[in-house]
């Protein structure tokens, strides 16, 4: 297994380690969704708080885990993409409301110390995710 290399003040992140990853691949394309920006939320009582938004790199990654073994907690997590918002930038002629604007990712986080990795396949008609590795 890698282990996590310190550079500066920032971790890089190793495969397997515990922690929260997810990218996008733009299956009408056949390649990663570059600059999709993603909302990540904690469920906090009855409603989902922001954390954070990140968009994704070239490789359709965002550049940093979202949960590292230090921040990552069992819970329930929400991951809003932007898929209507990408392809809008792209070019793609959709249509007047999109058939998808967003795709809504509720799931938990049950083992703190796994890695949980949460990819996100995605045209402007359809989505699926998986727990990946």
């Amino acid at each position: 297994m890698l282990a996590l290399a310190v550079f500066g003040s920032r971790r890089a992140f190793a495969a397997g380690a515990p922690g929260l990853t997810t990218h996008m691949l733009d299956t009408a394309s056949g390649k990663p969704a570059e600059g999709v920006r993603i909302d990540f939320s904690v469920l906090d009582a009855d409603s989902y708080r922001l954390i954070r938004t990140v968009h994704t790199n070239a490789d359709g990654r965002n550049a940093e885990p979202l949960l590292t073994p230090e921040t990552m907690k069992v819970g329930r997590y929400e991951l809003v993409f932007y898929i209507g918002e990408y392809y809008t930038k792209l070019g793609t002629v959709l249509p007047d409301p999109p058939f998808l604007e967003k795709a809504v990712i509720q799931f938990g986080i049950a083992d703190a110390t796994s890695h949980y990795h949460v990819p996100l396949l995605a045209t402007p008609w359809s989505y699926t995710t998986y727990r990946g590795s």
